[in-house]
């Protein structure tokens, strides 16, 4: 059901295609699997027109409202970076396809005044299409803490879970048909560690009072990026058992 490629395909070779050793380190992945994806006979051609959060919630702050979104409105970059970071794909531009479009205008008209025949490439069409968004993102699922206090000094620690739910869906463009899918769920950390003291001196006329104290708090893009990385080394992994693309080395 695939297609495996057109003329503007690029089949894979040992080293093309993949970026080198040195250069995967230097770049900044959450999870190892997206850079150990096997190199594709020949690189599927993917399009990313939306991939948006659909789940509406606003950032929690206590005491007034907040229109802030929780989750970022523009998660199709990670998207797009995870399928450009695996090496497997090659990606078309369709996000701001208007801006390619006005100024492919401008190159012809402008040709076209000047009588230059210089032949204008064709737009790279793609066979897959790359759908899906956030579609869930739960604050406080999981809360707890402890603590201890003695003769005036304690000590406590609090943390809280979240999660977000990334689904990401393959649609064939020759049949319109969902050819694979998956959901990936991230849990997103915040620990808050804090210290007192509350003690009487100087027999009891004075008294000492001290508090500390700090919260750590997971970035939510890392936990996006990761949902999405993990997702797309899934989506691979299911697309080669469905015989929908093979491995260079195979």
């Amino acid at each position: 059901m695939f297609i495996k490629g057109n003329k503007y395909g690029s089949k894979g070779k040992r080293g093309k295609g993949r970026v080198d050793m040195e250069l995967k380190e230097q770049l900044k992945t959450i999870t190892k699997e997206i850079l150990d994806i096997p190199t594709p006979t020949v690189q599927p051609i993917v399009a990313v027109y939306k991939f948006a959060d659909y789940t509406g919630q606003r950032k929690s702050v206590d005491g007034y409202a907040n229109f802030s979104t929780a989750m970022t409105q523009a998660p199709e970059v990670y998207l797009i970076r995870a399928l450009k970071q695996s090496g497997f794909f090659r990606v078309v531009e369709r996000v701001n396809i208007d801006h390619i479009t006005r100024e492919r205008q401008i190159i012809r008209s402008t040709r076209e005044k000047f009588e230059d025949e210089t032949e204008q490439l064709p737009l790279l069409f793609a066979g897959l299409i790359i759908e899906g968004g956030i579609v869930d993102y739960n604050t406080n699922l999981r809360t707890g803490g402890a603590g201890a206090r003695t003769l005036g000094i304690g000590r406590s620690k609090q943390y809280r879970e979240d999660t977000v739910l990334v689904s990401i869906r393959v649609v064939s463009v020759s049949t319109g048909e969902i050819l694979l899918e998956n959901l990936t769920t991230r849990t997103i950390l915040s620990v808050g560690i804090s210290s007192d003291v509350f003690r009487f001196t100087n027999n009891s006329t004075e008294l000492i009072e001290f508090e500390t104290g700090n919260a750590m708090n997971e970035s939510k893009s890392i936990a996006l990026q990761s949902a999405i990385e993990i997702g797309i080394v899934d989506i691979v992994k299911q697309g080669r058992e469905r015989n929908f693309w093979e491995y260079y080395d195979e």
